[in-house]
């Protein structure tokens, strides 16, 4: 493996997933908007690392971005945002999903744990009986929700050139 991880399909995932359980490692799962990266995302990532031997990260694509995040989301295209996510070091895995869901993702790869941020717990992550069906695990990880793409994009947009 390099050091760095790889943006890969959801084929070429299921085929990684497949390979790195049959080597008996485990995989987490992580998803989310990566939309200009900030330490709250790191900090998730690092935790959801922490839960097993890999860690693939999903990241939503540009439609869902716009439908969740609203006008002039996202500010980086699917494939920018996913690059950054596989330079950081603790990122084995990153995949663009299409649909407006992580469940489809998640059936398919069956992840060990499917970790989510501090935003929810583990009973009202949306995806919880998706996971808890085929025998995984949910993890909430990371620090609390301090920080947001949002208020970054307000702080820049408020912010004046000397």
């Amino acid at each position: 493996m390099s050091p760095v991880g790889l943006v890969v399909s959801p084929d070429r995932a299921a085929a990684l997933v497949r390979a790195d359980r049959a080597a008996g490692r485990t995989v987490a799962l992580a998803n989310g908007c990566f939309d200009l990266l900030h330490v709250g995302h790191v900090r998730y990532l690092r935790g959801a690392a922490a839960e097993a031997d890999r860690l693939l990260v999903a990241v939503n694509a540009d439609r869902s971005v716009a439908a969740l995040k609203g006008r002039g989301r996202p500010v980086q295209a699917a494939a920018e945002r996913a690059e950054i996510l596989a330079a950081l070091g603790m990122v084995d895995y990153v995949v663009i999903f299409e649909e407006a869901t992580v469940a489809g993702l998640l059936e398919r790869l069956r992840p060990d744990v499917h970790c989510k941020g501090t935003d929810y717990t583990a009973e009202t992550v949306p995806e919880r009986e998706v996971v808890r069906a085929y025998g995984g695990r949910t993890a909430i990880v990371g620090d609390p929700k301090d920080h947001s793409t949002r208020d970054l994009l307000s702080r820049i947009a408020g912010a004046r050139p000397e």
